[in-house]
């Protein structure tokens, strides 16, 4: 016969770890909406910041513009940006971005190159250090919310490996945030910088609302503001001098972008996995709560039992 302690005292351990994930979701709920404001933040800039590429581009052909981070050369050596988280209880996120690179770097090696890693995130780091991977440089601890400060930080490291020729090309692995219970690892190229194809298009900003009790995730278009700088606009320098100054934070934008999605990503895996923690919590409680109801019901019937035998000796 099942102890009824132990059953109760297991009941109140699953109580316990269902407010513990419960409350885990919703700090990640509140980080994710933090997330938000500062993507929305950081947009005017940034539409401003590709609005002058778009005008500069329009003024003179980039390829003709001898500037280093747009040079194309002889593929030798790829410096792989890997960003991933510092925490777990998110479900498979870690391991499907460390996947996707680990993939990318045999891709690369097929081809006869070599692969240098630049690494943000504990996990990621943690992973390729202990296989002996060719790391760069690490960056763990950072904000939950990334900051334009951090992708300055790395934006800075893969320019100046790209610059001294340790690298030939730089590409970046992240996470793409799609919605609250999905994310798809990509690959990206960094440097050298591609700046053509910036015509205005149609983007979307995700926000996280509570709908009838439960988190969703709500899409809204947003009409780029992209356009043509005035054709009677004079530029007090030479336009591939600007270009020279503006390519460097483009960079550092494109990183914070990533940044910020990977960490959108991550709450949201995060989010998904204590939900589905606190369900199955509640069905086991429910199930425990069931066993220890006809453990009791057992017990008393048996005292019953003994009762009626014991009277029935007596007479």
């Amino acid at each position: 016969m099942p102890n009824l302690k132990s059953i109760r005292d297991r009941i109140q351990s699953v109580k316990n770890t269902k407010k513990i994930t419960e409350a885990m979701r919703l700090v990640a709920a509140a980080k994710v909406r933090r997330a938000q404001e500062q993507v929305t933040a950081a947009r005017p800039f940034a539409d401003r910041l590709v609005q002058v590429l778009y005008g500069l581009q329009s003024r003179l052909k980039f390829e003709e513009a001898n500037l280093p981070l747009l040079r194309q050369r002889e593929v030798k050596t790829v410096g792989l940006l890997v960003i991933s988280g510092d925490r777990g209880l998110c479900g498979g996120y870690n391991a499907s971005i460390i996947k996707r690179a680990e993939l990318r770097v045999k891709e690369l090696q097929a081809e006869g190159k070599e692969v240098r890693l630049t690494v943000v995130g504990r996990k990621a780091t943690q992973y390729f250090q202990r296989r002996d991977y060719d790391i760069d440089a690490t960056y763990v601890g950072l904000e939950q919310v990334p900051t334009a400060a951090e992708a300055s930080q790395i934006s800075d490291k893969l320019l100046s490996l790209f610059l001294s020729d340790s690298v030939d090309r730089v590409e970046l692995v992240y996470t793409k945030f799609v919605s609250l219970i999905s994310s798809k690892p990509v690959v990206q190229t960094l440097l050298p910088l591609d700046i053509q194809g910036l015509e205005a298009t149609d983007d979307e900003i995700f926000r996280l609302i509570v709908r009838d009790g439960d988190f969703t995730v709500e899409r809204e278009k947003v009409q780029s503001s992209v356009e043509q700088l005035p054709q009677d606009m004079l530029f007090e320098q030479d336009p591939v001098q600007i270009l020279d100054a503006l390519l460097p934070l483009y960079l550092t934008n494109q990183i914070l972008r990533s940044l910020q999605e990977s960490a959108a990503s991550e709450l949201a895996a995060r989010m998904t996995a204590m939900n589905n923690a606190s369900e199955n919590a509640s069905s086991l409680i429910t199930t425990l709560t069931l066993s220890y109801n006809k453990a009791r019901q057992a017990a008393i019937t048996q005292e019953l039992l003994e009762v009626v035998a014991g009277a029935s000796a007596l007479n």
